[in-house]
């Protein structure tokens, strides 16, 4: 039995193991996180159908620059214009109409009401002179009592005629009629109002110098309401929402350099930095993801907004360290080794690590630069400490 051990351990003793092998070097080590984004404007400006309407006129085209408050396009706005001249009416009618009641009444009922207060006074007048001549005749005994007190009455109802008139002028409407017709002002300008704003709202004009980058109607199209009409954006202005995975998010920190790639443009890079690191965790379609707001700092008109990017963020950057594959590096508990190779043997040696990436780990102890370390051996043999090998 120990003569085929020993027969075993000398024959693996003469075996050479064919190895890839890598240089501890020292560079700068780079660790980052990608994930999907999408472009969108920091200042935008996108117009919506007021109502159904008819675009009468296009004022700008597709890709077009645009100064702020420049007409874009024209709307027909004949049934808004309509709508705000039967409100300027109503306005008008309700605040004559408040103006009369203060008054005690229309310029035709107060000249009504004063011929009126006239005449009932004329025949007061004339119902005193009457009770006057039959006072005196009954005194003569000319007439009896009974056309005296038929006078007197007569005279009665004209001055009850005569205080009614008067009252009626003075205090014709109450109070509470007043207060309801100011009531009713208030409402036709707020319906004035309101049509004059609808009617604004019928002037598409840019709110600030851009690039018309959506137009998705025609002159003479016929629209719903609130059917997009056109986009407007600085397109010098760009950012990027980015979704991260929720065990990513730790990692990210305002400031952080960002590489942007867009498939379309596979030539082109973009770079930017984060401007607003995750504060929430949400739902991304299957995924918890904490999203993430990107300012691109290079941005050009072949960037355009809505279109799906990809983002790298470089999360830490370790400049001119110690560092090894990431494939040399074994693991054994709370241990990390390499195999280094010297006289041609494998020699199990302990390290120290620092930052680790996906492709290259930072050494911080136990090797020293342009050290040859095993990456794996060629055939399905595993390395071993004090194995021999040869370089493939």
């Amino acid at each position: 039995m120990v003569v085929i051990a020993a027969a075993v351990y000398f024959s693996r003793g003469r075996e050479v193991t064919p190895i890839r092998t890598a240089t501890a070097e020292r560079q700068n080590l780079l660790s980052t996180i990608s994930t999907n984004g999408k472009v969108e404007p920091m200042e935008d400006f996108q117009a919506h159908a007021p109502g159904p309407v008819l675009v009468e006129k296009l004022m700008v085209s597709l890709g077009q620059h645009v100064a702020a408050n420049q007409e874009l396009m024209r709307l027909d706005t004949a049934d808004v214009q309509s709508k705000v001249a039967q409100a300027q009416a109503s306005v008008a009618q309700s605040e004559n109409s408040l103006q009369n009641l203060q008054k005690g009444g229309s310029q035709e009922e107060l000249l009504s009401s004063s011929s009126d207060l006239k005449t009932a006074q004329q025949q007061a007048a004339s119902a005193q002179a009457s009770l006057n001549t039959m006072q005196s005749l009954q005194a003569k005994g000319s007439v009896s009592p009974a056309e005296v007190a038929s006078a007197r009455q007569r005279l009665n109802d004209a001055n009850t005629r005569v205080a009614v008139l008067q009252s009626r002028s003075t205090s014709r409407y109450s109070s509470s009629d007043i207060s309801s017709q100011k009531a009713q002002v208030t409402q036709s300008r707020a319906a004035l109002a309101a049509a004059q704003k609808a009617y604004s709202d019928f002037d598409i004009r840019a709110p600030f110098s851009g690039t018309v980058y959506s137009l998705p109607v025609s002159q003479y199209d016929f629209v719903q309401a609130g059917e997009a009409l056109l986009d407007v954006a600085d397109l010098s202005r760009l950012q990027v929402r980015a979704y991260f995975d929720e065990p990513e998010i730790g990692k990210l920190a305002v400031g952080q350099t960002v590489k942007i790639v867009w498939d379309a443009k596979l030539n082109r890079v973009w770079h930017g930095h984060i401007s607003q690191a995750p504060t929430t965790v949400i739902t991304y379609g299957t995924r918890n993801v904490g999203e993430c707001l990107i300012t691109v700092d290079d941005p050009s008109d072949d960037l355009l907004p809505n279109t799906n990017v990809t983002v790298t963020v470089t999360t830490s950057e370790r400049k001119d360290v110690l560092s090894v594959p990431r494939e040399a590096l074994h693991t054994e508990g709370t241990t990390n080794y390499v195999f280094r190779i010297l006289n041609n043997r494998l020699v199990r040696t302990n390290v120290q690590v620092g930052v680790v990436n996906l492709t290259r780990v930072e050494i911080t102890g136990g090797l020293n630069e342009h050290d040859v370390i095993a990456l794996g051996a060629t055939t399905q043999v595993d390395l071993a400490d004090g194995a021999r090998v040869k370089v493939q």
